[in-house]
């Protein structure tokens, strides 16, 4: 009994060492980049896409990151590309297999791309779980987000149970490189 209480005093103590760190790296990247760099969008959903291409036709200066299934980039290529994106703004990553996946794949491309504050594009009912992992995975890399909803037809927010069930596996990730995807039940 004194092995697990003593271990988990240093899972506590690691969580609040990440949840002090994240606020400050945020607070930093948000003051050195206060207007976006960039726009992020979460895969799943044509209307996002659309959306997104939309979003864009005001701000051509920046670069669209999209993370899908990889069986969903060719649709998505031909969707903005209707829209007169030209493939050169486009980053097309399909390596993720769900939500905590498409950040934590792309981290490391924004670190490298020394992109501290993005547009998160995701649809509204998503919006709150999407923001919350992008907080901890993106945030604990320097990077910030500010949230643009896509309305959807009527769908309920996700429950606060999915959001700090990811939240755990955006901390999980962050601590040990792992984000637990293979226990998602839709993959097997």
């Amino acid at each position: 009994m004194k092995g697990k209480l003593k271990l988990l005093r240093w899972i506590l103590a690691i969580a609040l060492i990440f949840t002090s760190i994240i606020p400050v790296r945020i607070a930093i990247a948000f003051q050195q980049a206060p207007v976006p760099q960039a726009i992020f969008v979460l895969g799943g959903a044509a209307e996002r896409m659309r959306f997104a291409a939309q979003f864009w036709q005001y701000r051509q200066n920046l670069d669209i990151w999209v993370s899908d299934f990889a069986w969903n980039l060719d649709a998505n290529r031909q969707i903005f590309l209707q829209y007169g994106v030209p493939e050169a703004k486009l980053h097309l990553d399909g390596r993720a297999t769900d939500t905590v996946t498409n950040f934590t794949t792309l981290a490391g491309d924004f670190a490298d791309q020394r992109l501290q504050h993005i547009y998160l594009i995701t649809s509204d009912y998503h919006i709150r779980r999407a923001q919350a992992i992008a907080t901890i995975v993106l945030g604990g890399q320097g990077t910030v987000v500010t949230p643009v909803a896509v309305a959807s037809q009527n769908q309920p927010s996700e429950s606060w149970v999915r959001v700090l069930r990811d939240g755990g596996r955006s901390f999980l990730w962050i601590a040990t490189g792992r984000s637990a995807a293979r226990f998602n039940s839709r993959l097997k």
